[in-house]
């Protein structure tokens, strides 16, 4: 496994998707009774890559992206948000970019997501090849990218890629049933990306999918970290996060928030998260500041539009010296 030394460069690659969010207004507002919608930039490797760079990173993403309107609004998003996106390339044909329909409530909350034919999924070997890994910090992914091909084997491409130029891997599982064909396939190749990763990042039921047991995810985070990992962050929900490293490991809390929905948090901590170990910070005080970061998105409207500056998460951490 890699050092994580080289984070301190900031700058880092993400493989994954870019799509379109939509939010029901006004926030509270039930789908179906909607007046409106507020759009907004989204999938899970865009939105990470906006909170490192609101955290003082530079990114580049490698995606595929539809050849329509909604592809080239997550271009004009991109380029607004200032993420390198000469590796977004577009797909013709029937392939389209994911569509979220987002509730800003937290009772009763509905997420439709649509990924039939998903663009994303049609990111090839070539895609990945293409790239110069050399002047990178880490790669960056998630457990999406893997759930079909031919964006699966170009993902596994790009991590061999990534390890031969001297890149730490890092992995948020990610997991999203929908996406894929089946769980056994699902858990043969997390485990496999799990193995091959630096710095794995789940939650309590995705590293028990990864086990096959619900139970016995916590092992499995563990068992990672004995297999050569340099980090397993376990995180819990309102419980909180257990941190595995190869010096122990320890527990951390969460920061109360009056949250207005419940999306956005796993991305936003791992934005913060990776900020925060760039900075060269301790791994307990990333955690913490990926916590917070979660904590604050929640409590705002859009996942991309919402992820806090450096400024502001230090802001929020001053009137919030201690988690619960």
């Amino acid at each position: 496994m890699t050092e994580l030394s080289r984070l301190a460069g900031k700058s880092f690659l993400i493989v994954g998707r870019a799509g379109m969010d939509l939010y029901p207004d006004p926030p509270g507002a039930r789908t179906e009774e909607a007046t409106a919608m507020t759009v907004c930039l989204g999938g899970s490797s865009a939105n990470i890559g906006v909170a490192l760079v609101r955290q003082g990173c530079k990114v580049a993403l490698v995606t595929r992206i539809a050849d329509d309107a909604i592809g080239r609004y997550c271009l004009n998003e991109l380029d607004r948000y200032g993420i390198e996106r000469t590796h977004v390339t577009p797909v013709g044909g029937e392939a389209r970019n994911s569509l979220a329909i987002v509730e800003t409530r937290i009772e009763d909350h509905q997420s439709v997501i649509y990924r039939n034919g998903a663009a994303d999924f049609e990111m090839t070997v070539a895609n990945v090849e293409g790239v110069d890994y050399a002047p990178y910090s880490a790669l960056i992914t998630t457990g999406t990218v893997l759930a079909a091909e031919p964006s699966r084997t170009a993902a596994f491409r790009a991590f061999d890629l990534a390890r031969a130029a001297g890149l730490p891997l890092i992995f948020d599982i990610d997991y999203r049933p929908y996406s894929w064909p089946s769980a056994a396939v699902a858990a043969e190749v997390y485990s496999r990306a799990g193995a091959l990763c630096d710095v794995i990042v789940g939650n309590d039921v995705e590293f028990g999918f990864m086990a096959g047991d619900y139970d016995k995810g916590l092992d499995k985070a563990r068992e990672l970290v004995a297999g050569g990992a340099r980090i397993a962050v376990y995180k819990m929900g309102e419980k909180g996060a257990i941190t595995i490293t190869q010096d122990g490991e320890f527990r951390t809390g969460i920061y109360r928030t009056e949250a207005l929905k419940p999306t956005g948090a796993g991305d936003s901590f791992m934005g913060g998260f990776v900020a925060a170990l760039a900075d060269g910070r301790p791994v307990r005080e990333a955690v913490l500041r990926g916590s917070a970061s979660a904590a604050m998105v929640v409590a705002r409207v859009g996942c991309a539009p919402a992820m806090p500056t450096t400024g502001e998460l230090d802001a929020f951490l001053a009137d919030r010296p201690d988690p619960v």
